[in-house]
């Protein structure tokens, strides 16, 4: 039996977002239960898909010369004052699985999502989403290409239902009908920047 606590902190560990201490309290609970450590290998070949499903953008001709001239410029300026640790986690974002901070609730009563990391330059946002048990979501057109993944409980999308470990992909301009959950769920979802829930995780 895996906890909610426990898929959730699967997720994050996934995608690299649990610091060093609770990867390695995590990983020691890995070790005696294959069920999560089951868990865990699905999420993370779900994660690279996901990333392999992102067009390529192609980079500007000028970052190049950007790049080098960055480069000569810290080969020639006085060496920074920034402390080995604080250095160390230059450009690293984390999300502990117990930080309730960041949720959005949504116009739909029981529905809400959380913005765990937004790509401008690629196009792309990964959010999680959380639908109450019982909770419906209205049918829509999705405006852009979107991915999700079922970490707890479960979802019904016309006829199909998904539930833990099921993977879904939309196309964008396609019709979603009238979504629900009958347990509640948990979704991993990557969404295109110029989708309106993207917006609304960051307001």
């Amino acid at each position: 039996m895996i906890s909610e606590q426990q898929q959730e902190q699967a997720s994050l560990y996934a995608l690299g977002a649990l610091g060093e201490a609770e990867s390695r309290a995590f990983e020691a609970e890995l070790g005696g239960h294959a069920e999560l450590g089951e868990l865990v290998r699905g999420l993370q070949r779900t994660t690279d898909l996901l990333a392999m499903s992102i067009p390529a953008t192609p980079l500007p001709p000028s970052l190049r010369d950007k790049i080098l001239q960055r480069i000569k410029e810290e080969a020639t300026s006085p060496k920074s004052a920034t402390p080995p640790a604080l250095a160390a986690l230059a450009g690293l974002h984390f999300v502990d699985a117990a930080d309730s901070k960041g949720w959005k609730q949504l116009p739909v009563p029981g529905a809400s999502i959380k913005l765990l990391s937004l790509e401008k330059e690629r196009g792309y946002a990964v959010l999680l989403g959380k639908l109450e048990p019982g909770v419906r979501y209205p049918a829509h057109t999705n405006p852009g290409p979107e991915d999700f993944y079922v970490l707890t409980g479960d979802l019904v999308i016309g006829d199909r239902k998904l539930v833990a470990g099921d993977f879904h992909h939309a196309d964008k301009g396609s019709r979603h009908a009238e979504n629900y959950s009958v347990e509640g769920c948990t979704l991993l979802a990557v969404l295109t920047t110029d989708d309106p829930l993207v917006a609304f995780a960051m307001g």
